[in-house]
């Protein structure tokens, strides 16, 4: 059994998609999955599931929502390993900062730094982000709902990319969730 997060995007926000946890837990626990828990009301999961990868338990919990809400949500998939390393490869002094300055934006798939190259780092100064592996990390001093640089990352959707991020609080508690079912 491996343990894994799903981290949904967009739900419970402004009173739009609204998917109560209770309900995310019926629904992953039909699916035949053990384990399972909720963190907070923003859309996160802890699972733990025997057959499937990243990509296909997503398809699988993307599909289910649809089937029985009515409308899509974008999922992404992560293990307790992977969420593990990208806590421990932050780039930025997280021990220093609060939770509300530094966030971690997890994507579906691997992205270059070709696709931000367009964003004027300077410009956005003392705002700071780096690339990990399949994810990104912001240093936003005020916070994200101030900051001029997530706006400017933001811009660069892609339609076969999914993107949802996530504070450094809610990074660690996925890390401290996924470990404790191993």
């Amino acid at each position: 059994m491996t343990t894994y997060a799903a981290l949904l995007r967009g739900i419970n926000v402004g009173g739009n998609r609204k998917l109560p946890m209770a309900d995310l837990r019926s629904l992953l626990t039909g699916l035949g999955h053990g384990g399972v828990r909720t963190h907070l009301q923003s859309g996160q999961a802890v699972f733990s599931a025997g057959q499937g990868d990243e990509d296909s338990l997503a398809a699988e919990l993307t599909g289910a929502i649809e089937a029985r809400f009515g409308f899509r949500v974008d999922v992404i998939v992560r293990d307790h390993a992977y969420l593990r390393a990208v806590a421990e490869a932050c780039p930025f002094p997280a021990a220093e900062l609060t939770g509300k300055q530094l966030h971690v934006t997890y994507f579906s798939a691997p992205v270059t730094s070709e696709r931000f190259a367009a964003i004027d780092a300077a410009a956005h100064l003392p705002e700071e982000f780096r690339l990990g592996d399949r994810c990104l990390y912001l240093y936003a001093p005020d916070g994200l709902g101030r900051s001029k640089l997530a706006e400017a990352l933001s811009r660069r959707p892609a339609k076969d990319l999914i993107a949802t991020s996530r504070n450094w609080n809610t990074v660690l508690k996925l890390v401290e969730l996924t470990a404790a079912e191993q």
